[in-house]
């Protein structure tokens, strides 16, 4: 859901970068299924989640957000930041954004056997639609919400977050500017 937001905090080789995409399809305890890089990565993906959901500007953007939309704004805002991410690439990274994705494409193509089931069946359409660019769009954003909808086993509210998104844009665009600061941050004294 923040595929993009993953992959700029993890660190930058492959296997970490690879894992950090798979984390939200490998569930339960980490083993040696996966190479030591690539569980490293899931291993980020899974401490970034958690300090997300402990982050005061994460849980703020949250709260911005119709309590109708019940614990569905977590991903509501997961979706939200990829895109302020995508969008505000160029202040965050030297490196273009076209090029970074075709990178993480080019990674998904040649390490297809690792890959979770449900990560090859995605990957192709990812690539495709060139999910982590796109993302970058304020028009993607409903079309996001809607296919994560689409997935859930019951009805949620999601298909109808795009207007919540847009009616809180600007709030969510300064909490996530100091939510990216606050998650770099956080890498770095975990990684000193």
């Amino acid at each position: 859901m923040n595929h993009l937001v993953h992959l700029y905090l993890a660190d930058a080789t492959p296997g970490c970068r690879l894992g950090a995409l798979m984390g939200d399809f490998v569930k339960g305890p980490l083993d040696d299924r996966y190479p030591p890089e690539i569980r490293r990565g899931l291993e980020q993906h899974r401490q970034l989640d958690r300090f997300a959901q402990t982050n005061a500007r994460f849980r703020h953007s949250r709260q911005r957000l119709c309590p109708s939309f019940r614990h569905f704004r977590s991903i509501m805002v997961d979706v939200v930041y990829d895109h302020f991410l995508a969008k505000n690439w160029p202040s965050y990274s030297k490196i273009p954004l076209k090029i970074f994705a075709e990178e993480i494409y080019r990674l998904l193509a040649e390490h297809r056997p690792v890959l979770p089931a449900a990560l090859q069946k995605v990957a192709p359409r990812m690539v495709a639609a060139d999910w982590l660019v796109a993302s970058g769009e304020t028009a993607t954003l409903d079309g996001i919400l809607c296919r994560i909808d689409a997935r859930m086993s019951r009805p949620t509210p999601l298909a109808r977050g795009f207007h919540e998104l847009m009616r809180q844009y600007r709030g969510l665009e300064l909490d996530f500017a100091g939510f990216i600061d606050d998650a770099v941050r956080h890498r770095d004294e975990r990684l000193s």
